[in-house]
C-alpha cells in the first residue's frame, strides 16, 4: 500500500499555524516525534493552544520561555505537566465521557490533530492502537490530521481504524511506545487488593486502572470465574487472567466475550498481547464511559482511587486542596454506571494514609478540595483495614464505618470529630 503525503516531522508540523488549537493523542500513544518537532517550531508560532488528556514523555510546549508560542489546556493532568498548571497550563474540568461532545458539537473546534498510528494494512487502514478514547472524535472533526506511522504501534480492533486518505501528513518512524512498568504493590495495597477481591463475585464486569491497588486486586482473582472487562483503561495485570480463562466476558450483556477499553498503558508485553487481537475492542470513550452502556453489564465492579475522603463520604480525587493534581476523568462515569448495574459495586480504594502518615479519611476535606464523587454516590470504600459499605447509611452511621477502616493511629482524632459534629454517643449508631 502506497502511503501518501510522506514527509519529515519538521515538514509535517508546518501545517500548524499561529492561533491554532492542536490536540495531541495521549497516554502511551503520545506522538513523541511530532511533539518535539512542534516545540522546535516555537520561534515561528504565537498563541497555539495545545489540548490533551494525560500525556507521557516530554512536554516542552509548557516551558515558561515558550509561553508566547504555546498555552495548554488539559482534560486530565499528568505528572509531566503538573507543576505547570497555573503557570503555562490550565485544567478543564469535565467528565471523560463528555469530551468527545466538545468536538462533535462544536464547542471546541480543532485545527490540527497529532496522532501515533500503526502501519496500514493492505487496504490502507491504520489503527490508533493503544489510545482510541477521545482521539477518534478528534480525528473525525479536526481540520488537519498529522500522523506518525509507527512500526511499533500495535494494531487494535474497534473504533480506531483510520484510512490513510484522512491524513494530511504522514511521518514514517520507528519509535518505542511509552511503557509503564508495574511496580510491586506495597503491603497496604496488597491487603486492599485482598479485601476488594473478596467482594467481587463470579461473572462480574470489571473497571479498573493501573497501579498497585488494581494490580493487587487482579492477583487475588485467580479462583474467580467468567469475569468480564469494560473499562476506560487497562494494564497488563489482566493478561494473566485472560490467558487462564478467568477473564472471558461470557456473562457480559454488552460486547460479550470482548475486553472493551478506551486506552491502555503497560509494557511491551501488553502491547504485543493487544496487537491484532480480536478479543480486544478499543472504542470511542463516549461509548465506553456511557452510564447507559455500563449499567447493562452485570455486577459491574468499578475500582477508583481518591486523594482524601471526608467522614460523610465526599470523595476528593482531583486536587490537593486548591492545587490541581489529576482530574475528574471517568470516575463518576463508572461510579454511577456500576451503581445502576444489577449487582454492581462502585468502590473507592485508598491506602488509609499518605506516604507521610497523614490520614486520607478526614473530618472535612481541605479548603479548595474538589468533590469528584459526591456523598450520595459513594457506596463502597476500601482501605487495608476493611471495606465500608455506605449505601443507605445516614451521616453518623457512615462516619463510624469510615472511622473503622481508617488507620488506628488516627481513629481517636476521627472519634472526636464525629462527637463534635453529631454530639451524641457513638454507641447509638
Amino acid at each position: 500500500m502506497k502511503i501518501p503525503n510522506i514527509m519529515t516531522a519538521r515538514e509535517a508540523v508546518k501545517l500548524i499555524k499561529s492561533g491554532d488549537r492542536v490536540l495531541i493523542q495521549g497516554g502511551s500513544a503520545t506522538p513523541q516525534s511530532l511533539v518535539k518537532a512542534m516545540v522546535e517550531r516555537a520561534p515561528e508560532l504565537k498563541d497555539v493552544e495545545v489540548v490533551h488528556l494525560h500525556t507521557e514523555g516530554e512536554c516542552g510546549y509548557t516551558a515558561k520561555e515558550l509561553s508566547g508560542s504555546f498555552r495548554t489546556n488539559a482534560f486530565f493532568i499528568g505528572g509531566n505537566i503538573r507543576k505547570m498548571i497555573g503557570v503555562t497550563a490550565d485544567y478543564i474540568p469535565i467528565f471523560l465521557s463528555d469530551i468527545p461532545s466538545l468536538f462533535r458539537q462544536g464547542y471546541m473546534n480543532l485545527d490540527v490533530v497529532l496522532v501515533n498510528v500503526s502501519p496500514p494494512d493492505k487496504h490502507g487502514f491504520c489503527s490508533l492502537g493503544v489510545s482510541v478514547d477521545i482521539v477518534i472524535s478528534a480525528v473525525e472533526t479536526g481540520k488537519k490530521i498529522i500522523a506518525q506511522i509507527n512500526s511499533r504501534m500495535p494494531r487494535t480492533m474497534g473504533d480506531g481504524i483510520i484510512h490513510l486518505n484522512n491524513f494530511d501528513a504522514c511521518v514514517l518512524i520507528d519509535e518505542d511506545i511509552m511503557e509503564m512498568k508495574m511496580m510491586p504493590p506495597s503491603d497496604a495495597e496488597v491487603q486492599i487488593g485482598k479485601n476488594i477481591a473478596e467482594i467481587i463475585e463470579d461473572g462480574s464486569t470489571l473497571q479498573m486502572g493501573i497501579g498497585g491497588i488494581p494490580n493487587a486486586v487482579l492477583s487475588y482473582l485467580t479462583n474467580h470465574k467468567n469475569l468480564g472487562v469494560h473499562t476506560e483503561m487497562f494494564s497488563e495485570g489482566i493478561v494473566d487472567l485472560v490467558e487462564k480463562g478467568i477473564v472471558n466476558g461470557a456473562k457480559k450483556k454488552v460486547n460479550p466475550f470482548k475486553i472493551v477499553s478506551g486506552f491502555a498503558m503497560g509494557t511491551r508485553r501488553l502491547y504485543d498481547f493487544m496487537d491484532d487481537n480480536p478479543e480486544i475492542e478499543m472504542l470511542d470513550i463516549a461509548y465506553v464511559n456511557d452510564t447507559a452502556i455500563i449499567r447493562q453489564n452485570p455486577k459491574v465492579t468499578a475500582i477508583n482511587s481518591a486523594i482524601e475522603i471526608d467522614l460523610t463520604g465526599q470523595v476528593c480525587a482531583d486536587s490537593i486542596g486548591f492545587r490541581m493534581f489529576s482530574g475528574v476523568g471517568g470516575q463518576m462515569d463508572f461510579m454511577r454506571g456500576a451503581a445502576l448495574s444489577k449487582g454492581g459495586k462502585p468502590i473507592i480504594a485508598i491506602t488509609s494514609t499518605t506516604l507521610k502518615g497523614v490520614s486520607k479519611i478526614v473530618p472535612s476535606l481541605k479548603p479548595g478540595a474538589g468533590v469528584v464523587t459526591t456523598r450520595a454516590h459513594a457506596r463502597f470504600v476500601a482501605t487495608e483495614y476493611g471495606v465500608a459499605e455506605l449505601f443507605g447509611k445516614n451521616l453518623k452511621q457512615r462516619s463510624v464505618l469510615l472511622r473503622d477502616i481508617a488507620h488506628p493511629d488516627h481513629r481517636e482524632e476521627l472519634d472526636k470529630a464525629i462527637f463534635e459534629r453529631f454530639g451524641s454517643s457513638l454507641m447509638s449508631v
